[in-house]
């Protein structure tokens, strides 16, 4: 597959996602071409923290392969990974990143800060942009609609203190 068709893939995990309620973020780890896991952001659904699509992706690579070190993988994700996932990426090994949308407020691949560029033991190779404007386009949609919804939801009152 083409990098292309991965980030495809990439964005259909991001769509479920959204189809959860949850911020449509997807991940593909890929091995000389072909698909070895695919995921989703699960946090709200799963009421877990650690359930980034990239750290979903990397853990089920992880057991397909049958070892910790991905350095023949690479991995697509549909945003740019946070602090958390670029952390796992460098202890995973993972020789390429190629993600779509950048994230301002806490893209860890040069939008805020750059943990590649530190001296880590691993640096993998960063590829940015491709079909961003798929990714943001969910994205924004996922948050417009998500403000509506809230929007429409009737406040409680805070209580009356004597």
């Amino acid at each position: 597959m083409t990098d292309f068709e991965l980030m495809g893939a990439a964005l259909e995990e991001a769509r479920k996602a959204a189809a959860l309620g949850e911020v449509p973020v997807g991940a593909v780890v890929a091995k000389d071409g072909e698909i070895i896991s695919a995921a989703h952001n699960t946090r709200e659904t799963e009421k877990n923290a650690l359930h980034h699509a990239e750290l979903l992706a990397i853990d089920a690579a992880c057991k397909k392969l049958g070892g910790w070190r991905l350095w023949q993988c690479e991995l697509f994700v549909t945003l740019e990974p946070c602090p958390m996932c670029s952390g796992a990426i460098i202890n995973s090994r993972i020789k390429r990143v190629v993600y779509g949308a950048a994230d301002v407020k806490a893209g860890c691949c040069g939008s805020v800060t750059d943990l590649f560029a530190q001296p880590f033991n691993h640096h993998p190779v960063i590829e940015k942009g491709l079909r961003a404007d798929e990714a943001q386009q969910l994205l924004q949609e996922f948050f417009v609609s998500l403000r509506v919804r809230r929007a429409a939801k009737p406040r409680r009152k805070p209580p009356v203190t004597p």
